[in-house]
């Protein structure tokens, strides 16, 4: 009932997810700015402090926090470390600093304060400071506020910065208001800047139709570094079921030579912790993941939470299974998708704990094996508490592991998804063609309360998805839709080598390639040196050197004069700043004035300076906010300029 005494308010703590029920996100380096409306009743001093501490720390920090105006209160920390961190806030009426504060006033107001003095004297005696310079002015300020000769020397003493530093340090608190424990992740620095590249590991041989190996796939790792991607994504890895196995283009019915698709996960030669042999052994991949390791390359590893009808957990765990009258267990549907080659797990059945230990084990197994990365395939379709159960578990000896989201859903959900501990997930972009939705959507994940915890992941395709602006043999739109992932997005993934071999053919009617490497091995051509290729290795070399790029959420919209030309600034907030124009209309050359905000680069109204195109490195002299650009798909269709004084 003591805090029932409490004289102090702490209100609309921000930021916050769900009121502190999930953690807000950070990358290492960066700071937490936090803002609090902190007031009590009267007029009485009201003081506040921040207590932050990393889950390994065994102290916490005290920081004070400042008053803005208008009971509105701010204060940041950096974070520096892997992990989580914890803090509070802390507030009471500072009777200490409100004797000062009152003191001070009636002074001013012609008042003798002889008497107030002697009523400081109870602050001095709270004070226990350790150096001797400060138990020297203790015990002259007692001394001074007791002897009424000593009036103006008490009073100096009274109102001297160095006894207002001594309150600060040592508060006079009582009936102090605390807030629960909020908490912050921190996430090693690739959650927030990563560059995907994903291809089918059986379709790297040399041998045309021949089933590609690990050590095949380790031979492509040179060519996927030389474009400058640093995240290698396979689809699932796992031996292939053979009941109900998919044939070429998901039809229903194979044949002995078709391969079947890696989703359809588990066969009598194993499930989730064995490894294709088709492929090679696990020492085959372990040597791939270190292969990728000296290339500066991360392996990504699908993890699909799905079983094949012969899958060993349907005979060793039939309770893991929703089983109907008929004794079969209904396949997997998203329609009018039908995946007759995949059983869904019941993560509802009565042995839930320990089908869920069992899933956990499998991603500390992969993890034993060197794996860091994982995308998820379809996780809005298992239960939010799974998720967060065992991404924690992971977490509590592996903070670096990462977790991409496959959830092309609504967008509460996959907002769920995040909270719960995804570190990225895939996005919207695919679809967002035109100006106006590319700004909504980009103004939506950088101004929205979404940002303190989602982190999105840019793809212009991936082996399900064929978008319709990408069904036709258009370099510019390949090039313009590989650049707005690359440059809106600090993460951006995209399926190759179809990507820039520029792939086109879809089955007919549908956002689906014809001939999908899913249900068959792709024949590609790998040493491919055209311009698209040469313009993704150039974009990733500027996104790696330019400071600028490693933060999604510091997007913001310039205006240009025409619809066909779409341009934003992106700024560290120090002394990097790029500006993207890009022309969204692949046939034509389009033209108009861009509005440069040249007060978010430090820039005078008046003032001359240079953009320096970084792609083709011509330099233009501009001045003023408004200047002229044009743009010839038939050339490079977009423009990146640094700004410099």
């Amino acid at each position: 009932m003591e805090e029932l005494r409490n004289r102090t308010v702490i209100e609309e703590v921000r930021p916050l997810v769900n009121g502190g029920l999930f953690p807000i996100k950070r990358i290492v380096g960066q700071r937490v700015d936090l803002d609090a409306h902190i007031f009590s009743d009267g007029h009485d001093v009201v003081s506040a402090r921040l207590f932050v501490k990393h889950k390994k720390d065994r102290t916490w920090t005290i920081l004070p926090i400042a008053h803005i105006t208008n009971d509105e209160w701010t204060v940041g920390f950096d974070v520096p470390n892997q992990g989580m961190y914890s803090y509070y806030i802390e507030a009471w009426a500072d009777y200490a600093l409100n004797w000062q504060h009152e003191l001070d006033r009636k002074v001013k107001g012609g008042q003798h304060v002889n008497v107030e003095l002697l009523d400081g004297v109870q602050y001095l005696d709270y004070l226990r400071p350790k150096d001797a310079p400060s138990k020297a002015l203790i015990k002259k300020g007692k001394a001074f506020f007791a002897d009424e000769e000593k009036y103006n020397e008490a009073l100096d003493l009274a109102f001297s910065p160095e006894l207002k530093a001594l309150f600060q340090r040592f508060p006079f608190q009582t009936f102090v208001t605390r807030t629960p424990e909020y908490q912050v992740w921190v996430d090693r620095e690739k959650a927030g800047f990563s560059a995907w590249y994903e291809f089918f590991p059986r379709s790297s041989s040399a041998v045309a139709g021949a089933h590609g190996t690990f050590a095949d796939a380790a031979k492509r790792l040179p060519y996927v570094a030389e474009m400058g991607f640093d995240v290698v994504y396979f689809p699932p890895i796992h031996p292939i079921g053979d009941v109900n196995r998919k044939g070429k283009n998901n039809a229903t019915s194979a044949t002995k030579d078709d391969v079947g698709s890696p989703w359809a996960i588990g066969s009598k030669l194993g499930g989730h912790k064995d490894i294709n042999p088709a492929l090679g052994t696990l020492d085959d991949f372990k040597k791939f993941i270190n292969s990728a390791r000296a290339l500066n390359i991360e392996v990504a590893m699908d993890f699909a939470l799905q079983c094949a009808p012969d899958h060993p957990y349907v005979k060793s765990h039939p309770q893991w299974f929703r089983w109907r009258p008929d004794g079969t267990v209904q396949y997997a549907e998203n329609p009018p998708k039908k995946y007759q080659d995949i059983l869904p797990i019941h993560f509802e059945c009565g042995d839930w704990q320990n089908l869920w230990k069992e899933l956990l084990s499998i991603v500390i197994y992969w993890v034993e094996q060197g794996v860091t990365i994982f995308r998820v395939d379809n996780p809005h379709t298992k239960p939010f508490r799974f998720w967060k159960w065992l991404i924690a578990q992971v977490h509590e000896k592996n903070p670096d592991i990462l977790f991409l989201a496959e959830a092309f859903t609504r967008p509460k959900i996959m907002h769920e998804l995040a909270k719960v501990g995804f570190t990225q997930s895939y996005t919207y972009f695919t679809w967002r063609t035109g100006k106006a939705e590319l700004i909504e959507y980009m103004e939506e994940l950088t101004t929205d309360q979404s940002r303190q915890y989602f982190k999105p992941n840019f793809w212009p395709n991936t082996p399900d998805i064929l978008p319709y602006e990408l069904q036709q043999p258009n370099e510019a739109t390949f090039l313009v839709r590989f650049f707005l992932a690359a440059t809106l997005s600090g993460n951006y993934g995209m399926y190759g080598p179809v990507y820039e071999n520029m792939l086109f053919q879809a089955f007919p009617g549908k956002e689906e390639y014809m001939d999908s490497e899913k249900y068959e091995i792709g024949r590609h051509v790998w040493d491919t040196r055209g311009k698209l290729k040469q313009v993704i290795k150039m974009v990733n070399q500027i996104r790696k050197s330019n400071p600028a790029m490693h933060d999604t959420f510091n997007y913001r919209t310039c205006t240009v004069q025409n619809e066909k030309l779409f341009g934003y600034l992106r700024s560290d907030g120090k002394d990097n700043h790029l500006l993207c124009v890009v022309n969204l209309d692949p046939y034509y050359a389009q033209s108009g004035m861009v509005l440069l905000p040249l007060n978010l680069v430090g820039i005078n109204i008046d003032q001359s300076f240079t953009v320096i195109d970084l792609i083709t490195e011509a330099s233009h002299p501009w001045r003023g906010e408004w200047n002229y650009v044009e743009i010839n798909p038939h050339g490079l269709p977009f423009h990146c300029f640094k700004i410099t004084k």
